[in-house]
């Protein structure tokens, strides 16, 4: 879920919100808005009292510690970057688009009111990354033999482990503001063990592409996935979901803009 270009995060926060602090529309799906269509917050729960019951914690995660989530912009048809990626282009031909909703069109002016708080909660409570090659940059080959840095400049927005997936390894890449991205050849579950273990009680984010997150998904590896759908097609490119199994999501919540709808689902085993 985190463009190239270059953003910075707009820092972490608890789980808690500032006293007085308006959130955005919120409904449970299936739920109806308050009448009257005001503006304060709303939010509904499912019919029965309350969300029901959560799955127990998955055996490879002991208690203690934080969920494995997945935060990740895709357009309607369910593509997560463009076709044609390069370095002059990460996110394909029209990818840039599935972020708007967090940075504004075209990179500038920002989120509107109702997806700013999502967009500055993303890194919330979030103690390790794990991401894929392509993610990390476009330099295919050997990564020793490249001085390639990823694609948000030297204070890239983790502020946090970050563990990527290659088939070459290379030294740790220590960067400003707390990020360290490692390069881990042996596979997916050895990155989230790594990932689990600098994390602590808190959680483990997939940040992408779409290949990696699909691996997650199909190996069971992920408690939640958190879509922010934008209103356009791709026809082409990174598709989310392929290879992934009989997947069964629960929707937990949703919210919606003009820019966007952002689903949170459990990932039910």
């Amino acid at each position: 879920m985190f463009a190239p270009g270059g953003e910075t995060r707009t820092g972490r926060r608890t789980d808690a919100r500032p006293e007085g602090e308006v959130r955005p529309r919120v409904f449970a799906l299936g739920a109806k808005p308050a009448r009257g269509g005001g503006a304060g917050p709303e939010r509904e729960t499912r019919r029965g009292g309350g969300a029901g019951p959560m799955s127990p914690a998955p055996a490879f995660r002991p208690r203690g510690m934080g969920k494995v989530i997945c935060q990740i912009s895709v357009s309607v048809d369910g593509y997560a970057a463009g076709p044609d990626q390069s370095e002059e282009q990460p996110l394909g031909v029209g990818g840039e688009r599935l972020h708007d909703w967090s940075f504004g069109p075209g990179g500038s002016g920002g989120p509107n009111a109702i997806d700013r708080p999502i967009a500055d909660a993303m890194l919330a409570h979030t103690g390790a990354f794990v991401m894929g090659r392509n993610m990390f940059g476009p330099i295919r080959g050997r990564a020793q033999d490249c001085d390639w840095r990823g694609w948000w400049g030297e204070d890239p927005p983790f502020h946090a482990p970050v563990f990527v997936l290659t088939h070459h390894g290379r030294d740790p890449l220590p960067m400003a503001g707390g990020t360290t991205f490692h390069f881990v050849t042996e596979g997916l579950d050895a990155a989230l063990e790594r990932a689990r273990a600098a994390a602590g009680e808190l959680d483990v984010q997939i940040a992408g592409g779409a290949s990696t997150v699909n691996q997650a998904l199909a190996a069971g590896a992920l408690d939640e996935l958190h879509l922010h759908v934008a209103p356009f097609v791709l026809g082409a490119g990174e598709r989310l979901f392929e290879g992934v199994g009989d997947l069964r999501l629960e929707p937990l919540e949703t919210v919606h803009s003009p820019a966007a709808t952002h689903v949170r689902y459990r990932v039910v085993r």
